[in-house]
């Protein structure tokens, strides 16, 4: 068996998103939840960034950007939803955004729902593409 891209991150980020979890279920709003989960994230060493803008890539050329909830450790990308359900789009969205960008790792996560989901994504099939475009 492989290993998990950033597998210390990733248990870290999952630990930080279950114990926010636990605190609070799905009672408050995303804002909340975006400063509950810094804090835990901090507790955890993690290092991060708030709403830090990122570049969309278009054949190596910046067409737009993306403002994540966080981006931790510099390489991963996480977004946090507070919802009944992450419908498709919330998934294909979050997709896109990750393919767009030079990030490998990314974490949609919902608190809005009777149990934490949390979505991994890694994106990598094309990320040789996109960064020799880019340079």
């Amino acid at each position: 068996m492989s290993k998990l891209l950033y597998e210390d991150e990733s248990y870290k980020i999952r630990g930080a998103c279950f114990e926010v979890w636990k605190q609070f279920g799905s009672a408050f709003k995303e804002k909340i939840v975006e400063k509950a989960l810094a804090k835990e994230f901090k507790e955890k060493g993690l290092p991060i960034e708030c709403q830090k803008r990122i570049d969309v890539l278009y054949k190596g050329e910046k067409v737009g950007v993306y403002v994540p909830d966080f981006v931790v450790s510099g390489k991963i990308i996480i977004e946090i939803k507070v919802k009944p359900v992450l419908i498709q789009e919330d998934k294909k969205q979050f997709w896109y955004y990750l393919r767009g960008s030079y990030y490998r790792l990314g974490f949609l996560v919902n608190f809005g729902t009777k149990n934490l989901e949390i979505v991994r994504r890694v994106y990598d099939s094309a990320r040789k593409d996109v960064l020799r475009n880019s340079a």
